[in-house]
């Protein structure tokens, strides 16, 4: 075991023993200090347990070390990213359409010079133009001459001015002008160009990023940045595409993997991750056949005042669908009847004398904030130990009252919405002042953050922020979120680590949520409907 700075620790794991031979989540538990901020690394084919998201300077650095290692001229990279793009393509768009590529000066265009040459040699209808000011890079170089010597009457080259070109009805526009590296806004030919495409109302199709996107930053309204209808982003999502306001830009993006040396991904260092199906479940645990309701602990929710019974019921209902072995509601007398009449599986309890036998806790949702919650919700968090879940009301109190987070247990779980985190932390310019504000609060407070949204974010104590990659806008109703808090606090009950809870609920959550649109529409997706779907979630986890 070695010792870091901030008194991290790293567990090395041999290749073989920390996937199946070793209980992560009860070594993170040991009752000894040493273990209450550990790291586990996996060496050889463990060693990757979440898709790292990097900056683009650390992309940058990436690439050489591919070059460098692998070994692989810088050429030889290009057309292997190239010919993989080109597989993409021909799986989305059928041979019949016409294809335009503006390529700009850079390796993004010389991504698209390659492209070009591929899509000509299996036959494609396509236009390639070379923008430029009069300095092209040395691969872009190369990949103009291959091009030109193959097909040199596809390639046209425009410098300082753009010239449109005629269009037909099926026309693909590929954009490869600028990849994630550009800092600063498009100008002159390049903004022309951008100017245009956006104006063609063609399918629009962007290599990396779209141009003048800025790979880790919100766009500005007057900036010209192409907009996409699908990007073909190169080895890693980009930290910009889960900002809400890059959204028109970005359209749909999917990841292409070019293969950049595996251990130079290893040995880079990130807080950014993307959760995905193969991630998430490395978190799902096998159940015993020898197991009880014991073995998966007992919630207790509070939630519901008088007129709001639905909120206990759809967070009750959701805990126990998600493995909770005991679920306890408590709520104000008048929910009884309807309370065990829709959950006749949870416990009703009117009067609580202890804590000591429940092993998770909600507390939240539809509650209200009046005086007797707000003294109930601090004699809740004064006496409480263990990590718990705080939703909509909990968030709304705890707001008013600042001092409240001195009691929050360690490694808690927040889950607001993006008003209930501006309330509790302060107003945001955008979406990246927000994200690193979340992440500086959870690091502050030792609590996790999930703040809700498209591309749900996770921000832990110990700085990592993770996207999910489920979930979809049929979801942005009222119980929805009443549905999360009880599929965490289900899941904490079962000995799941807040952090495992927090990834495995909002995944869950998601995907309940798009199996749902098999049978619903956006519009009629219900939170009923996200219960009804956990499990078959969890079902196609463990495929």
């Amino acid at each position: 075991m070695t010792k870091l700075k901030n008194s991290q620790y790293i567990l090395i794991l041999p290749f073989g023993f920390g996937c199946s031979g070793l209980d992560v989540n009860k070594l993170k538990s040991f009752p000894i200090n040493i273990f209450r901020k550990i790291r586990v690394i996996r060496i050889n084919s463990c060693n990757s347990y979440f898709m790292k998201i990097f900056t683009t300077s650390q992309i940058r650095q990436l690439d050489q070390l591919t070059i460098e290692r692998e070994p692989i001229s810088s050429i030889a990279l290009m057309e292997r990213a190239a010919d993989r793009i080109l597989q993409q393509f021909k799986k989305d768009w059928n041979f019949g359409r016409d294809i335009v590529i503006l390529a700009g000066p850079g390796n993004n265009g010389g991504d698209g010079l390659a492209l070009g040459r591929m899509l000509l040699q299996i036959g494609y209808e396509v236009q390639i133009i070379l923008l430029h000011t009069g300095s092209i890079s040395s691969d872009c170089k190369q990949n103009r001459e291959r091009l030109a010597e193959q097909f040199p009457d596809f390639l046209t080259e425009q410098i300082n001015k753009f010239t449109p070109v005629e269009l037909s009805a099926q026309t693909i526009i590929i954009d490869a002008l600028f990849g994630s590296g550009l800092t600063r806004p498009l100008e002159g030919i390049y903004k022309e160009a951008a100017e245009w495409i956006n104006l063609s109302t063609k399918t629009v199709v962007s290599i990396d990023v779209p141009s003048g996107l800025n790979g880790e930053k919100c766009a500005e309204s007057e900036e010209m940045i192409v907009k996409a209808d699908i990007t073909y982003t190169l080895q890693f999502p980009k930290i910009a595409f889960f900002f809400a306001e890059n959204e028109p830009f970005v359209g749909k993006w999917k990841v292409i993997d070019i293969t950049l040396h595996p251990k130079a991904i290893t040995d880079t260092e990130s807080n950014y991750y993307y959760s995905d199906k193969k991630d998430i479940q490395k978190i799902l645990k096998t159940r015993s056949r020898f197991s009880h309701k014991g073995t998966f602990g007992h919630t207790l929710i509070w939630a519901g005042k008088k007129g709001m019974a639905g909120a206990a019921i759809l967070a009750s209902k959701a805990a126990l669908r998600s493995g909770a072995g005991l679920v306890s509601v408590h709520c104000v007398d008048e929910n009884r009847v309807i309370l065990q009449t829709a959950v006749p599986e949870a416990i009703f309890v009117n009067e609580l004398n202890s804590l000591d036998n429940y092993n998770s806790f909600a507390f939240g949702p539809g509650l209200g904030t009046d005086q007797a919650t707000t003294e109930m919700l601090f004699e809740f968090l004064k006496t409480l130990k263990n990590p718990c879940v705080l939703d909509a009301d909990a968030l709304n109190i705890i707001s008013q009252h600042q001092n409240f987070f001195d009691f929050i247990p360690e490694n808690s779980i927040l889950t607001p919405h993006p008003k209930e985190f501006e309330r509790l932390f302060g107003s945001s310019a955008d979406s990246l002042e927000r994200m690193k504000k979340a992440s500086k609060k959870a690091q502050e407070l030792g609590i996790i953050i999930v703040l809700k949204g498209a591309n749900t974010l996770i921000a832990t104590p110990d700085g990592k922020l993770f996207f999910n990659s489920t979930g979809n806008p049929g979801m942005a109703v009222g119980g929805s979120g009443d549905v999360l808090t009880g599929i965490i606090a289900g899941l904490l009950a079962q000995n799941y680590s807040s952090e495992d809870s927090a990834l495995l609920g909002v995944f869950l959550h998601g995907l309940s949520g798009d199996l749902a649109l098999s049978e619903q529409s956006q519009e009629s997706l219900m939170p009923q409907d996200m219960i009804e779907n956990l499990g078959t979630a969890f079902n196609l986890l463990r495929k």
